[in-house]
């Protein structure tokens, strides 16, 4: 890599924090690498990235694109113009910028940007963050040079020529050590010495692994046990009072919580949903962890996710459906078993990969040269 060449690199993709924050994480690795490098992000109009991007320091310019319903629906009608709309957006943003190399992390906007750059013969990289690939990045497969992948056997929707093992992009504080426990257990309210189980559903929060906890009350009432839940500001309001019904004092509940990294320090055990870049996390703390997959996602791609941990005994999964009857035995089960605690975090650590981020930094480098 030459550090006196200025680079200019394209970014396209987002919609969701799982495409957001691995894109902002692959440029900050290229920048430490190559500061004189330049950037362009390019999203979905209203997305998060059209938010998230710029508080990084980055510029973005956002396409009109959307997702096609599968359903019959009027939506589609629009669909169709807005993503002609992209392309043309799309080869004007690629004559203009000219960038050096494309990168794209999945979501609507990759789509119509990487496809003008790849038939201006720009070099493309995709990054698959599932162990289930999503549609816009298997149909830009052909057009890529290199796809980065998290998971093993990902040769089953892209040629396995083009495949490079690299993890996925983190969170910087996440790795970062010598933190204090004691400030934080302070911090959330909580106290050493009695087993604290972590509950996050997303920023947004679960409904259902909400609700099979407020049923659950009753039965965590009679266990030595602290619970710190992340229930997402639409079911603040309606958990925390759920909580003060139960008397329960060892229970804090947060709608959000900003320094995750300060939580899953403390957490003995942690209940989730099974995003892409939650299970990258849980994989390098290395903390025993029961998944909940949502069924909301395309293509169910969080239980395929969740599947992959459970086959090789590195967390335990319980079904949306499952959780309101069985989620809260389990916690209890896995709480009490220091036995199985200990076996899920060291088959969990085995599939950390704590560089991912600059991996992929360097395959777009060498693209570039």
């Amino acid at each position: 890599m030459d550090r006196d060449r200025k680079y200019r690199v394209l970014i396209g993709g987002g919609g969701t924090g799982g495409h957001v924050f691995p894109a902002i994480a692959i440029a900050d690795a290229l920048k430490k690498m190559n500061p004189s490098t330049e950037f362009l992000f390019v999203g979905a109009t209203g997305k998060l990235e059209m938010e998230k991007v710029p508080e990084a320091g980055y510029a973005i310019e956002g396409l009109p694109v959307a997702g096609f319903q599968r359903s019959l629906t009027l939506k589609n009608i629009s669909f169709f113009y807005k993503l002609f709309v992209s392309m043309v957006r799309s080869r004007r943003i690629i004559r203009r910028y000219q960038p050096d190399v494309a990168v794209g992390v999945g979501g609507y906007a990759s789509g119509p940007i990487l496809k003008a750059a790849a038939r201006k013969g720009i070099p493309i990289l995709i990054q698959e963050q599932n162990s289930y690939a999503g549609v816009t990045n298997r149909l830009l497969a052909r057009d890529a040079r290199v796809i980065c992948v998290a998971y093993e056997h990902m040769e089953r929707y892209f040629p396995e020529d083009k495949i490079m093992l690299t993890g996925n992009p983190v969170r910087k504080s996440l790795l970062e050590h010598g933190r204090d426990r004691e400030k934080s257990l302070r911090e959330f309210g909580l106290r050493d010495g009695t087993a604290i189980c972590l509950v996050v559903g997303g920023s947004l929060g679960a409904r259902t692994i909400n609700r099979s906890i407020v049923d659950g009350l009753d039965r965590l009432n009679r266990e030595d046990l602290q619970l710190l839940w992340q229930c997402g500001s639409i079911y603040y309001e309606e958990v925390k009072e759920a909580v003060k019904r139960s008397g329960l004092r060892n229970v804090q509940v947060h709608p959000f919580i900003s320094r995750m990294e300060r939580a899953y320090d403390i957490a003995d055990t942690i209940v989730s949903r099974a995003g892409a870049i939650t299970i990258s996390e849980l994989c390098l703390i290395g903390k025993p962890a029961i998944l909940v997959p949502s069924p909301n996602v395309a293509e169910d791609h969080q239980t395929r996710n969740a599947r992959a941990l459970a086959d090789r005994d590195a967390a335990w999964m319980v079904p949306d459906r499952d959780a309101p009857e069985k989620l809260v035995d389990t916690m209890l089960q896995l709480i009490k078993d220091k036995e199985q605690q200990k076996k899920l975090s060291e088959q969990i650590k085995i599939l950390g990969i704590s560089d991912a981020s600059e991996r992929i930094a360097n395959e777009v480098f060498k693209l570039v040269n």
